[in-house]
C-alpha cells in the first residue's frame, strides 16, 4: 500500500512529482490546499469553520487542519493509499499524523526531495512570478529550512525517511519515487 508524505523546499518539484506518481499508482494526491478547498466547496461543518478563517485572510489553525486531514484520509478513495503534499508543515502536525497512523494501523514513508538552494532559486526565478524575486525566494527557503528541518529529523528518527535527489531530470526523479513505491508495496 502506498502512503507517502512529500517534503521539499519550494521549487523542489513536490507537487509535480506527487501528481505524476498519484496517477501512476492510482491513488489521490492530497495537498492541504485541496483539502481546504474541497471541504469549503462541500460546505462540510469543518469546511465552514475553515472558510471563516480563510475569508479573514487568516491561517486555518492546526487543530482544524488536523481534523480536515483526518476526515480526508478516511474517505473511500484514500483507502488504497495516498500522497500528502504540503502536510505536515511542523513537528506538532507530524506528531498528529503519526498518532493517526498508529490509531488506524497504517504506516507511511516520508520522501524528502533534496535540491541545492542555487538550483531552487534558478527554478523559481524561471517561473516568472512577480513575487519570485531572489530575495523573496531566499527568505522562503530560510523559513522552509527553519520549519522543516525538524520534520526531516522527526521522520529520520522513525526510520521512515527516504531522501531523493531532486536535482535531476523529472523522469529520473519519478523513477526514484516509483522505486520507493515498489519497495513499499513489497512489504
Amino acid at each position: 500500500m502506498t502512503r507517502l508524505i512529500f517534503l521539499g523546499p519550494p521549487g523542489a518539484g513536490k507537487g509535480t512529482q506527487a501528481k505524476l506518481l498519484a496517477e501512476v499508482v492510482n491513488i489521490p494526491h492530497i495537498s492541504t490546499g485541496e483539502i481546504l478547498r474541497s471541504a469549503v466547496a462541500a460546505q462540510t461543518p469543518l469546511g465552514q469553520k475553515a472558510k471563516a478563517y480563510m475569508d479573514k485572510g487568516e491561517l486555518v489553525p492546526d487543530e482544524l487542519l488536523l481534523d480536515l486531514v483526518r476526515d480526508r484520509l478516511s474517505q473511500a478513495d484514500a483507502q488504497s493509499g495516498w500522497i500528502l503534499d504540503g502536510f505536515p508543515r511542523n513537528v506538532s502536525q507530524a506528531a498528529f499524523l503519526d498518532d493517526l497512523m498508529q490509531e488506524t494501523h497504517q504506516t507511511c514513508t516520508c520522501v524528502n526531495l533534496d535540491v541545492p538552494d542555487e538550483v531552487l532559486v534558478n527554478r523559481l526565478l524561471g517561473r516568472g512570478r512577480s513575487d519570485d524575486t531572489p530575495e523573496a525566494i531566499r527568505t522562503r527557503l530560510e523559513v522552509y529550512r527553519k520549519e522543516t528541518a525538524p520534520l526531516i529529523d522527526f521522520y529520520g528518527e522513525r526510520s521512515v525517511l527516504r531522501v531523493v535527489d531532486g536535482d535531476r531530470s523529472m523522469a529520473e526523479v519519478t523513477n526514484s519515487l516509483k522505486q520507493i513505491v515498489s519497495e513499499q508495496q513489497g512489504q
